[in-house]
């Protein structure tokens, strides 16, 4: 018996379609049976139908630069965290 959980860990591979027959079955059932998560499972999948019509955007060059430094941030942070 599939939970509300197991259907939220799997819903990413059941929106690529890329679970087992069997188990999508049990997560098609879930999602019939269950208002809440057909919700999430619905506004998931129009959120991706959506941006995937969508025609990419040119970041300006100031936020490109302030997320590229906050990633190499990040990255020296849990590399230090990691050599503890």
């Amino acid at each position: 018996m599939v939970t509300c959980k197991d259907f939220l860990r799997e819903l990413s591979e059941y929106l690529d379609e890329a679970t087992s027959p069997a188990l999508r079955e049990e997560l098609e059932e879930h999602v019939t049976n269950c208002p809440n998560c057909f919700v999430v499972f619905d506004t998931t999948k129009k959120t991706i139908q959506v941006y995937k019509g969508a025609e990419p955007q040119p970041i300006p060059e100031e936020i490109h630069n302030r997320l590229l430094d906050a990633l190499h941030k990040r990255c020296k942070e849990k590399g230090k965290r990691e050599e503890h």
